[in-house]
């Protein structure tokens, strides 16, 4: 069965997102730097936007990936650059009650995340990307399997949380960690 992955850039003190919820990607407290592009191209080359694939000369079906699921913020963040379908070499689905469609390719969810995930999670195919925002992730955190946190080495003290919402525990179990040379640590965790 497929699995859910959060794989997304949090902060030491667990924020996804400056407090304006614009794309953090390249900010001080987001560093993009060589050994990061290098990691993402070695390991998650499909969580490269479209823009930056060609840039690079990435071809080709993700690795891990065939699937990309988002919430309206963050989509809102590919349309601001121009792009109606940031990552069209996946199946793109995004969550929102409000958003107009602006890509034929892009499926918008409008209710019943939960049981669209999991009828996902039953089809045959590579995993399931959740590339934000928080309150997606907290409303799809039961079906959430792994975390795949590229932990940078800032405190920010407010933004986007990694998980927006009630309290509710779920228990992770690390089973990975690599330290790049610029600091960022990634953390994979899988559900207990």
């Amino acid at each position: 069965m497929r699995k859910l992955v959060y794989y997304v850039a949090t902060t030491l003190d667990g924020y996804i997102a400056g407090p304006d919820g614009g794309d953090p990607s390249g900010a001080d407290y987001f560093p993009v730097t060589p050994d990061v592009i290098q990691f993402i191209v070695d390991q998650y080359p499909e969580t490269l936007p479209a823009p930056a694939r060609a840039a690079l000369g990435i071809d080709g079906p993700g690795q891990v990936f065939d699937t990309v699921l988002e919430g309206r913020a963050s989509y809102e963040i590919g349309l601001a650059a121009g792009l109606t379908d940031a990552y069209p070499h996946l199946r793109h689905l995004v969550f929102s009650k409000t958003l107009e469609s602006h890509d034929a390719s892009v499926e918008i969810v409008r209710s019943g995340a939960l049981d669209r995930v999991r009828a996902l999670k039953t089809e045959d195919g590579k995993d399931l990307w959740l590339v934000g925002g928080g309150t997606l992730a907290h409303s799809l955190l039961p079906e959430i399997d792994r975390l795949v946190l590229k932990q940078n080495r800032s405190v920010i003290g407010s933004g986007i949380p990694l998980f927006n919402g009630p309290f509710h525990p779920h228990m992770f179990q690390p089973v990975g960690e690599t330290l790049l040379d610029s600091g960022m640590r990634v953390l994979v965790y899988d559900r207990t």
